[in-house]
């Protein structure tokens, strides 16, 4: 069977068909020409959708060219077939699907050079992976591509965060305010959970009740900065989503006025770049994805700049492959949590799966207490409402942290 399965193949049910001729001709779009057994012919939209999955995966015809395993395909280097193909699958197909077929079209023919052109990425759907790819070319992209570039990677900014910055401000607010306890709260700023939980002594079985000696309320939001958080980001070529979605928080955290935020990125270099959190494709361009990475010399930098380690949250993202000092990284980390620091450690923030990590230092992070997994982006406000409030970072079901031994 050929690679198309790693695409998802739309299909449209003939009027009158066959239940046999129907099935047929969905094998012969799965398995495409060059393994065709089926007898089945395509025609019309059928037959276009087939030639752009066969200039992809397949044998396609003029201008092939071969690909990785000895396969051969059909879009060539040439500038003008792959802007007809983007548009062919933006026609056939659904928009992640189309997302998907163009990160295949990177990574399988090398098309990285042709996304150098303004009209390229006009054409291509944006998404977080052509972002990661934008930035990991911006020291080959000529002047005349740079603001088309910028455009394409504030859309997917923008996107990202229609979708998740209410829900930031809400949650991590919402935290923030429940953070700061008042004893003698008004009544509508009283907190009847803890309320109750702090008087169980009291317990009236007779009448069913409780009897709240001490009240537990919300503090009144205010103006003051309530908590410091300290974004260290991994650089490195396969952090490049995290970096995204990291960029685009860091923004939305900023913005809080109780919050006092700092983001630094590395490689083997550190760079601070609060100043552009204002505006995160500045944060983005400001990044240099790929080269090495210390993290001992990152996490120093960010212990060089907490002046209020009870409340302070360091979120390090990274997949922990040290090329510092690992015994440092570990010193580092313990010294934080031991002053009283929130140190938690995401593998990855993305949508994707379980990222590759080394789980050695996976293992020792939560040996000493520091929670490391990976997190999607739904899920990264209630892991910060978490770190503010000091309660268990909530862990997804599906992923076990790291933990020694394992």
């Amino acid at each position: 069977m050929t690679d198309r399965s790693d695409s998802a193949v739309p299909h449209e049910e003939a009027s009158g068909a066959a239940p046999a001729q129907e099935r047929l001709r969905r094998w012969r779009m799965v398995l495409g020409g060059e393994a065709d057994g089926t007898g089945c012919g395509l025609s019309g939209r059928d037959a276009a959708m087939d030639g752009a999955l066969a200039a992809l995966y397949g044998g396609g015809g003029g201008g092939a060219r071969p690909a990785r395993g000895g396969r051969s395909a059909g879009l060539g280097a040439s500038a003008p077939s792959v802007a007809r193909w983007l548009g062919d699958i933006r026609t056939y197909f659904p928009s992640t699907v189309v997302q998907l077929m163009q990160r295949d079209a990177i990574d399988r023919l090398g098309l990285s050079a042709l996304l150098l052109e303004p009209e390229m990425l006009e054409a291509v759907e944006a998404d977080v992976h052509l972002v990661g790819t934008l930035l990991s070319l911006t020291k080959a992209m000529p002047e005349t591509t740079r603001e088309t570039a910028r455009a394409v990677v504030r859309k997917v900014v923008e996107d990202i965060e229609k979708r998740l910055a209410t829900r930031t401000r809400a949650t991590v607010g919402g935290a923030l305010d429940r953070s700061a306890r008042v004893s003698r709260p008004r009544h509508r700023d009283i907190d009847w959970d803890r309320t109750i939980r702090a008087n169980l002594k009291n317990y009236l079985p007779e009448f069913g009740t409780v009897v709240p000696e001490r009240l537990v309320g919300y503090g009144r939001a205010g103006q003051s900065v309530k908590k410091e958080v300290v974004l260290c980001i991994d650089q490195s070529g396969s952090m490049a989503a995290s970096v995204v979605y990291a960029s685009v928080f860091g923004a939305v955290l900023a913005s809080m006025r109780s919050l006092s935020t700092r983001l630094v990125v590395f490689d083997t270099a550190v760079v601070d770049l609060t100043e552009q959190l204002d505006d995160p494709v500045d944060v983005l361009f400001g990044t240099q994805l790929g080269g090495g990475t210390d993290i001992n010399r990152a996490l120093a930098y960010c212990q060089s700049r907490i002046t209020r380690p009870a409340d302070t949250v360091v979120v390090l993202i990274s997949d922990l492959y040290e090329g510092g000092i690992r015994d440092g990284m570990l010193k580092r980390v313990a010294a934080m949590k031991a002053s009283g620091v929130q140190f938690v450690a995401l593998l990855a923030l993305s949508d994707e799966g379980a990222p590759a990590y080394d789980r050695e230092h996976a293992a020792a992070l939560a040996a000493l207490g520091a929670p490391a997994f990976a997190c999607t982006p739904d899920l990264f406000p209630e892991v910060m409402a978490a770190a503010v409030e000091k309660r268990p970072i909530p862990v997804p079901d599906d992923v076990r942290p790291a933990v020694p031994g394992r």
